[in-house]
């Protein structure tokens, strides 16, 4: 299968240990400018990541500014015709289910199916407690919310019964483009978000993860699919970074050695010294590497 690979929208989260100074001065034309590049590069999505209230006492590490994922990505769908939109990720227990399932599927609607809804089931504690969500029950909680979401997407009238939700008898309308359903990928290296993705999703992000525990990871993933009677096609979304001066070669061998491990697509995190290299650079990447590897 030809691996498919998609790319951030720039200055969308800004940490301070990753971002450029140009990225803090990003405003809607430049996101759509990136935006537009990629989907004329052959890019398959853009995505947006997710925090809502970053605490003070974390804004050093991790920055303050991160993009709201539905309303960036909803301003890109009316930009572009083709790339599609990744939350990455989307911290689930943050937000009841039939809220997320709304709002992405409006989107889905609006785009003619151009969703995928990456997830994840947070981190940072002190976000939760603001919010008001259970840091502690979280996995419980993304477990039963993935399975809302799903009921809530593929049934006309929605019911959904578990220990942290329960809901009957609703409609979520319009209803999403793609059947029966988004696409939906779990984030996480974890053996919970490594078993959520098998057993509940469509795809599997990890992070800062090298191919051969990759590899070891995929082979517990099929095996896990199996069990719950899921044999079709799975999506193991791993990264690849694009340092400045990276060669073709360099990053053909890379996608390779990571397609070896298991991988289907990419995330790439692309580096450039301001907008226009960035522009410059996805054009080259499609050019030059996306067909070395089609």
């Amino acid at each position: 299968m030809t691996p498919r690979f998609g790319t951030s929208l720039p200055g969308v989260q800004q940490i301070p240990a990753r971002a450029q100074a140009w990225e803090r001065a990003i405003g809607g034309a430049q996101v759509l400018e990136a935006a537009r590049a990629a989907e004329r590069a052959g890019f398959d999505w853009v995505s947006c990541s997710d925090h809502v209230a970053v605490p003070v006492s974390r804004a050093a590490a991790m920055g303050a500014t991160w993009f709201d994922a539905g309303s960036t990505l909803a301003f890109v769908a009316g930009a572009t015709t083709r790339i599609r939109l990744l939350s990455h990720v989307l911290v689930l227990p943050y937000r009841h289910p039939l809220v997320v399932a709304k709002q992405y599927g409006t989107l889905d609607h609006l785009s003619g199916g151009r969703v995928i809804l990456g997830v994840g089931s947070g981190h940072l504690k002190p976000e939760f407690t603001v919010l008001g969500a259970d840091f502690d029950r979280r996995g419980t909680v993304s477990d039963e919310y993935l399975a809302a979401i799903a009921a809530a997407w593929t049934e006309e009238v929605a019911r959904f019964e578990g220990e942290t939700l329960a809901f009957r008898d609703v409609i979520v309308a319009p209803r999403v483009a793609q059947r029966p359903r988004p696409p939906i990928w779990v984030g996480g290296n974890s053996r919970a978000a490594l078993r959520r993705a098998a057993r509940l999703a469509d795809g599997w992000v990890p992070w800062q993860l090298e191919p051969e525990a990759c590899a070891a990871a995929v082979a517990d993933t099929r095996r896990l699919r199996a069990e719950a009677g899921r044999p079709e096609a799975f999506e193991v979304v791993a990264p690849l970074a694009v340092p400045a001066g990276a060669t073709a070669e360099a990053l053909v061998a890379a996608v390779a050695r990571w397609r070896a491990a298991g991988a289907t697509a990419f995330h790439t995190g692309i580096a450039a010294r301001d907008l226009a290299d960035l522009l410059a650079r996805l054009e080259w990447f499609g050019r030059e590497v996306i067909p070395l590897v089609a």
